[in-house]
C-alpha cells in the first residue's frame, strides 16, 4: 500500500530522461530510466534507483508517436494496462485514457485548466525565462473513472527539474494504483518532451 501524496522528480539535465518517485515518507516507490535512441518508445520502471529489480516495462505499439498505445507489462511480460492520448495533440489541452489489462477504458486524464498549460508551455520555450516558468505556472490534471475524480497530478514549483505530486481524491482499487502511476509517468515523459 502506497502512502500518498507521491512525489515525482524529472531530472531535466540528464542525458536520458529519468524519474524518481517517492511516497509521503520519502521512500522510493520506483525509478524510471527511458532508453535513448529507440525507434519505438521503451521505458523500464524499477523498484528503486539501484535498478536491481524491474517493476514493469512500458512499450509503444508503433514507431511514430501519433496515437500510440503505451502498454505496461510485468517483468514476466503480462500486460497490466496501457495509456493512450485521446484525439489529436493539442496545445489547448491534454486528454489521455488509461486502459485496463483487457484493453477497456478504466480512467481518463484531463487538464483542469488548459490556460495554465499554455502559458507554462509558451514561457518554457523562451531562453532564460523558461528556467523560471516552472516556478509560477503549475498545471493540474484530474484522473477520473466515469466522471468521478480518483487522483490528481499536479506540477509543482521547481527550478531545473520537473516536480509533480500524485494525490488521491477518492477510493482507488489497489490493483489500479500501479497502472495509474505508470500512466502518469508516461504522460509526464510525453508531455514534457512536447513542451
Amino acid at each position: 500500500m502506497m502512502k500518498y501524496p507521491l512525489q515525482l522528480s524529472f531530472k531535466i539535465l540528464a542525458l536520458a530522461p529519468q524519474v524518481y518517485v517517492q511516497d509521503a515518507d520519502g521512500q522510493e516507490v520506483c525509478y524510471v530510466k527511458q532508453k535513448l535512441f529507440k525507434l519505438r518508445e521503451a521505458v523500464e520502471v524499477f523498484t528503486n534507483s539501484s535498478r536491481q529489480s524491474l517493476l514493469a516495462t512500458i512499450q509503444a505499439d508503433r514507431v511514430l508517436d501519433f496515437n500510440a498505445n503505451y502498454t505496461f507489462r510485468t517483468p514476466e511480460g503480462t500486460p497490466i494496462g496501457s495509456v493512450r492520448r485521446r484525439g489529436m495533440r493539442s496545445i489547448w489541452s491534454a486528454h489521455y485514457e488509461i486502459l485496463d489489462g483487457h484493453g477497456q477504458v478504466a480512467y481518463d486524464i484531463r487538464e483542469e485548466n488548459p490556460w495554465t498549460k499554455i502559458v507554462d508551455s509558451v514561457l518554457g520555450d523562451i531562453p532564460v525565462v523558461g528556467f523560471f516558468s516552472g516556478m509560477f505556472f503549475n498545471p493540474r490534471y484530474t484522473i477520473s473513472r466515469q466522471g468521478v475524480p480518483a487522483m490528481r497530478f499536479t506540477k509543482r514549483r521547481a527550478f531545473l527539474e520537473g516536480r509533480f505530486d500524485i494525490e488521491k481524491l477518492g477510493e482507488v482499487p489497489v490493483q489500479d494504483e500501479l497502472p495509474i502511476i505508470l500512466s502518469l509517468l508516461m504522460f509526464g515523459l510525453l508531455e514534457r518532451s512536447r513542451g
